[in-house]
């Protein structure tokens, strides 16, 4: 039995988090032993690990002290396979990995380095990625990328979409949540960190189009640029739009909107998509790096526009709520696609050849 030490900050929400979950829990437990090393033992995905997952708290806050806790642990458990499901982690912890001739070292990265990684003392570490034995990248754009801008060789990189699990979907988005959305008004959502990256400020412009329409937009997520979004919110008079914060169980808002919205600048390959057609949600998507094309099927699951042709994409949201999508054909066209019991498989193919 191969022992797998998974590395990761916490276990809050986020997409490198639920995808580490789902590995832990699903593994074949005749041949393989997750064990979970996290920062801080903390995280709304900590009520759903299995309990037989063994979590070892490093119980440090900066991920560039962690190698210093993470080395000696290495050492002591002597795992077949270290998985670090974090850039930066993985950034730091590259150059040190010649220390351990015995064990394999893979890194899931989690979006197109190019574009997300900008402080060169980071980038720095990135001439040490080769030392990784394989590098999973979620989609084609993350694989191009760190073919093309990093110059690490195709062998060393495999493509491994994203997990959805059903199983823990279709049980959460059942609970009794009041969601508090105006039946009066088409709903859509929007589910991210309040960053750049995930393109909110572009969102609202494009809201700014549609405020004389029944239409609401409901944005879950909280993080630094809140601030600076509820300004702009509010200078352009946008009664239409409300900041719902991190909630426990964004399931429940995406079983109920009308539409899901996805704005990001670029992505790896969003958790976030997935689940709206999980939950029977058609989505639109901006037109943009990171795995988007290959999640939606145009018409089935969602659609892809340019959301910097601000007028254009209001037009497409009110196109898109005239329409009927089949609740049905929308959950197969990401079952049949990327359902955990196939990603899983693909994991442990990996796992069995290192």
């Amino acid at each position: 039995m191969k022992t797998i030490l998974f590395i990761l900050p916490d276990l809050n929400q986020g997409g490198a988090e639920r995808v580490i979950t789902t590995l832990c829990n699903e593994l074949d437990r005749t041949k393989f032993s997750p064990k979970l090393v996290l920062f801080k033992k903390e995280g709304y995905y900590l009520n759903h690990l299995k309990k037989d997952v063994e979590i070892i708290e490093l119980n440090i806050s900066r991920i560039r002290y962690s190698i210093f806790k993470i080395v000696p642990l290495i050492k002591k458990i002597k795992p077949e396979i270290v998985f670090t499901g974090w850039g930066e982690i993985s950034a730091f912890l590259s150059p040190l990995i010649p220390l351990f001739p015995k064990t394999k070292f893979i890194t899931r990265e989690t979006n197109v380095v190019s574009k997300h990684v900008t402080r060169k003392e980071i980038l720095f570490f990135y001439r040490f990625y080769p030392n990784f034995h394989q590098i999973i990248a979620q989609s084609d754009d993350m694989k191009n990328d760190l073919i093309q801008n990093f110059n690490i060789s195709e062998h060393k990189i495999v493509k491994i979409n994203n997990p959805v699990d059903f199983d823990l979907i279709n049980r959460l988005k059942e609970e009794k949540v009041s969601v508090g959305f105006d039946t009066s008004y088409k709903n859509i959502l929007a589910i991210g960190n309040l960053s750049p990256r995930k393109g909110f400020d572009l969102l609202l412009d494009v809201m700014n189009e549609l405020k004389h329409e029944k239409i609401q937009l409901t944005i879950l997520g909280d993080g630094a640029f809140k601030d600076g979004l509820i300004k702009q919110k509010d200078e352009l008079k946008l009664a239409n739009v409300r900041f719902q914060g991190n909630v426990p169980n964004p399931f429940v808002y995406l079983k109920h909107a009308d539409l899901f919205v996805l704005s990001s600048r670029y992505e790896g390959f969003p958790n976030v998509l997935l689940e709206a057609g999980a939950c029977g949600t058609y989505s639109l998507a901006n037109n943009a790096p990171g795995g988007i094309n290959e999640i939606i099927q145009e018409g089935i699951n969602g659609e892809i526009f340019p959301i910097d042709n601000t007028k254009g994409f209001a037009q497409k949201i009110k196109e898109v709520l005239t329409h009927h999508h089949p609740k049905e054909q929308l959950v197969e066209s990401i079952f049949s696609r990327f359902s955990k019991q196939i990603i899983i498989k693909q994991y442990e193919a990996i796992f069995n050849q290192l």
